[in-house]
């Protein structure tokens, strides 16, 4: 009588499907994490999120914006897995740990109203550096024709963000200074100054790209205009600066580097040392590669393809 040979289920499964020639299916990836920070990158996280969630239905993940220097206190306290952060790291957060992954670029633009009376004339015109810098800084300029060098004496109003944020620290870096330099009427967030702006005939404010454009028209949002930057300071805008009618064209011109830099910038997740956690990972990992596929649809930029490697490497 031949002897008998009992294998354990698990070895009969393995042996079973070595020889089908399949592999065992990796175990479903579940966790949770919590997001936090910078309204340049949170609608583009929050699209991410969703993809994400798509292939790992057993994953949750939280996300509020609050600015770029919340999403940091939050990572560096613990109260976050990731922090969004719309600005450079500096020193005394890298000391504390802080670890940046850039994901994605925007920009910050100059905004008006749509229903401003001198309209048709600034988008011809645009406003040069300098003008900024007397309207944000120096305060030296009181009305639109100050401001602007047309025949007015409509005064302007000037917003600012309250919150800290990395859409006004680029936008002060532009204009040689610090956020807390700036001038203007201090307004929480970006859809708050967007709204501020919306509504103030006269007022000026910055926002982020996605919080100008709409995803699904390309074009502005009903009653924001991009103020054009007349960066040769000819008087005018040229065809080679005009590029602000949709967002495809901004887009275009800020890959290429026609749009002012520093209002061009990287935008990083944050985590508190290396990511290490087994979800985080994987989010980011998914973020890095085949979530790079929304980035254009949703209104940001795509990194380069070695920008990509560099930071996937840091992963490993």
């Amino acid at each position: 009588m031949k002897n008998k040979i009992i294998l354990p289920f698990t070895l009969l499964l393995l042996f079973l499907l070595t020889f089908s020639g399949k592999e065992p299916s990796k175990p479903a990836l579940t966790g949770n994490i919590t997001i936090s920070g910078a309204f340049a990158l949170y609608p583009m996280a929050v699209r991410w999120a969703e993809e994400f969630k798509k292939i790992n239905p057993g994953i949750k993940i939280d996300i509020s914006a609050g600015g770029a220097g919340k999403g940091m206190t939050d990572v560096l306290s613990g109260t976050a897995d990731i922090g969004m952060v719309s600005r450079d790291i500096n020193p005394e957060e890298l000391k504390k740990g802080a670890y940046a992954i850039a994901v994605t670029k925007d920009a910050v633009l100059p905004t008006i109203s749509a229903a401003n009376p001198n309209l048709n004339e600034l988008l011809k015109k645009g406003m040069k550096k300098q003008s900024f810098i007397d309207l944000w800084v120096t305060g030296k300029s009181k009305t639109w024709g100050q401001a602007a060098g047309i025949k007015s004496n409509i005064p302007i109003h000037v917003y600012n963000r309250s919150d800290a944020s990395g859409a006004g620290e680029t936008w002060a870096k532009y204009l040689g200074k610090k956020q807390e330099d700036l001038l203007g009427v201090g307004v929480f967030g970006d859809p708050g100054l967007a709204t501020a702006v919306k509504k103030d005939p006269v007022g000026i404010g910055y926002n982020n790209v996605a919080y100008i454009y709409d995803s699904k028209t390309k074009q502005a949002t009903n009653g924001v205009k991009v103020m054009p930057i007349d960066i040769n300071n000819n008087g005018t805008i040229d065809s080679e600066e005009n590029f602000y009618d949709n967002v495809d064209q901004i887009i275009d011109a800020i890959s290429r580097g026609k749009y002012p830099s520093p209002p061009a910038r990287d935008l990083y997740f944050v985590t508190k040392g290396k990511p290490a956690g087994q979800a985080v990972v994987e989010f980011i990992k998914y973020v890095l590669s085949n979530g790079q596929k929304f980035v254009h649809e949703a209104g940001y930029i795509n990194l380069s393809n070695d920008k990509l490697q560099t930071e996937s490497n840091k992963l490993k």
